[in-house]
């Protein structure tokens, strides 16, 4: 069977997704059984596994959906207490008090917020814990869940404590000596050291295309559940937006360079929240009072914006909380997910217990290990007990809360028990009596051959498709790593910028990683629109995959080609579109004055329609966010790696 035929057969069950799901809209409840039933008849058939593999891989499927299910309740519970408590209308009230608008909360909530819980806990953590926070303080859930899709991607090659890069690159790079080999040839015969190389080269590839990230977000939040259904309503932030990006990925990278993988998302979230937060309180960059932007009316929302979660403004027992005493369980759960990831003595209770990790029907699958203790679902259960007490919640509320957790977990089930077993067969398809290497890896060769020398600008969408498909980054950087590595050496590039183009392109999947979508929208209820929120964030992960690749393209061919290189030209198309858009449409005038106006002159509503003319002064601080600080930042990093080298 020719090499392109494969491709195009282990293309099918990412094609079914595409087709069933996102175009057609069909609920991940019925798209995702039929996809799992593709997978396992192109397995079986085509791949020739034996059937005992294709069980295997289904039953370690099953496993980790629970685990997911299992993370998934304990977040709603986390929320469902809050809101029994009062805690919620308490927060609710605290954000209102440091912005009433819905864009400064957003980035500040699951830009900032989110990427501190995906540098602790990562796997799809910040989904649990943000999107249900977003939805307590008023916004719609399908808002709330794209908001969280789309920042799962700065933080999360470095979420965990570094798991992507530790475990994930270092997995997929280690079984190979030669690599190590290289690793010492070019200074670094510490293979720690290396891995640490590769993570600096990561976080400057993601501080670049991360710049744009809370900006993107704020677009798309006013774009698609906005009043107006306008772009321009949140590139009218475009300051804050970049203000708050850059006091996030300056402190990243620096972080990466001088602590290690462990940090860089943990170091530059707190940074971040720290300035930003306080930013927001003295009125720097915000809009002020009278322009702040707000969704529409509730009655006024379309059904499927919300979910089966309603978030009631339960007033605090006693009549009043403390802002101090509302957050303290968000306290408590960020601090059991770092102290859990990073000290040891915690760490190493935690995982006292583990269940697994023996052959399933005596194939060579693996069941996935589950260390109940250290599951962050056992943590939200924690933070919700220590809430009860904190908060004085009377018992029957307490119960409350668990019934509805109870009942809207158990509506998840049936997208994830399919979608987490297709993923596992898809993955374990190699060794049948075909003779064909595994589904991805059929993929990733076909993509290879056509693209030739042009491979830095697709190494991200492969890491991408894999993250996508897999769930993880860090799956995707075991599964794709060395062959990324060996790409670099068939085209004659530097190879580590092609793994750091990998881990780059498998943190940005998670936007478009069916089974994080569907944990994340069962977590507001809002399942049966998976499709939707894809759709949504679809154009995110292109911007996030092509930009790095673009300028991996560049790094890697400058020897050769010099400054003016295909890489270069499409680092100025992406760079020129958003200084031009930002600078037209970024006005600093907003139009929820305009709306608010009981009538509007013809004469006026014509001119508010035509695009405004890009002044001077945009121009000139868009170039210099989105070009002179990425030019420095690379000049930097060219600087501190040449200390590396011999």
């Amino acid at each position: 069977m020719g090499t392109m035929t494969l491709a195009l057969l282990s293309l099918l069950p990412i094609a079914t997704v595409a087709v069933f799901l996102v175009f057609l809209r069909w609920p991940a409840s019925r798209a995702m059984p039929l996809t799992y039933a593709v997978a396992a008849f192109l397995a079986l058939f085509v791949w020739q596994i034996p059937g005992v593999q294709v069980t295997a891989a289904t039953l370690n499927g099953l496993v980790i959906a629970f685990t997911l299910l299992y993370i998934i309740f304990g977040a709603i519970l986390l929320l469902n207490t809050l809101q029994e408590s009062g805690a919620i209308s308490t927060i609710r009230k605290g954000f209102t008090d440091i912005s009433r608008d819905r864009r400064v909360q957003v980035i500040i909530v699951a830009w900032l917020f989110g990427s501190f819980i995906e540098g602790s806990a990562g796997f799809g953590t910040p989904a649990a814990v943000a999107v249900p926070l977003l939805v307590g303080l008023g916004f719609p859930g399908m808002a709330a869940v794209m908001s969280g899709m789309i920042i799962q991607s700065t933080p999360v090659s470095f979420g965990a404590a570094g798991t992507p890069i530790l475990v994930g690159v270092n997995n997929g790079l280690s079984a190979n000596p030669a690599i190590a080999e290289y690793a010492a040839q070019i200074g670094y015969p510490v293979w720690t050291d290396f891995l640490a190389f590769i993570g600096f080269k990561v976080a400057v590839l993601h501080a670049i295309a991360g710049t744009l990230v809370p900006l993107i977000l704020v677009s798309f939040l006013t774009r698609f559940f906005g009043k107006n259904r306008s772009f321009s309503e949140g590139l009218q932030v475009w300051k804050f937006a970049m203000f708050a990006s850059l006091s996030m990925t300056i402190p990243y990278v620096a972080a990466a360079y001088l602590l290690g993988p462990e940090f860089p998302a943990l170091v530059g979230s707190l940074v971040g929240l720290v300035i930003v937060v306080s930013a927001a309180r003295a009125g720097f960059l915000v809009p002020k009072p009278a322009d702040a932007w707000d969704f529409d009316a509730k009655k006024n929302w379309p059904a499927e914006w919300t979910g089966s979660v309603n978030i009631k403004n339960v007033a605090p027992r006693g009549g009043s909380m403390s802002l101090l005493k509302a957050w303290s369980p968000y306290a408590v759960v960020a601090l059991l997910l770092l102290s859990s990831r990073v000290v040891d003595p915690f760490r190493s209770f935690l995982q006292s217990i583990t269940l697994g990790g023996n052959s399933i029907l005596g194939s060579s699958i693996i069941m996935q290990t589950v260390q109940p203790l250290y599951l962050p679902g056992t943590l939200f259960i924690a933070t919700s007990l220590i809430a009860l007490y904190m908060h004085q919640i009377p018992v029957p509320a307490y119960k409350k809360a668990w019934a509805n957790s109870l009942r809207v977990s158990a509506a998840a089930s049936i997208a994830l028990i399919f979608t987490v077993p297709m993923v596992q067969v898809f993955l374990n398809s190699g060794g049948g009596t075909a003779g064909f290497d595994r589904m991805p890896i059929v993929l990733a060769d076909a993509v290879a051959a056509l693209a030739g020398g042009a491979w830095p600008v697709f190494a991200p969408f492969i890491g991408g498709i894999g993250a996508a498909v897999a769930g993880s980054n860090t799956v995707s950087n075991m599964m794709f790593s060395e062959f990324q590595f060996g790409m670099g050496g068939r085209i004659m590039a530097d190879p580590t910028w092609i793994v750091a183009l990998q881990a780059v392109g498998g943190a940005a999947g998670n936007m478009i990683c069916v089974h994080n979508v569907v944990a994340a929208s069962a977590v507001v209820g809002l399942l049966g629109r998976e499709g939707s929120v894809i759709r949504m964030t679809l154009m995110p992960f292109v911007y996030y995959a092509l930009l790095p690749g673009s300028v991996g393209y560049f790094l890697v061919s400058y020897a050769d080609q010099g400054v003016l290189n295909a890489g270069t030209l499409l680092i100025t198309l992406i760079v020129g579109l958003a200084v031009y858009i930002i600078a037209r449409y970024g006005g600093t005038q907003s139009s929820s004055r305009a709306t608010k106006s009981p009538s509007v002159s013809k004469r006026a509503s014509q001119a508010a329609s035509k695009p405004p003319t890009p002044s001077m002064e945009n121009i000139l601080f868009v170039a210099l966010e989105l070009v002179v600080i990425p030019l420095v930042i690379l000049q930097v990093f060219r600087s501190l790696a040449s200390s590396y080298l011999p």
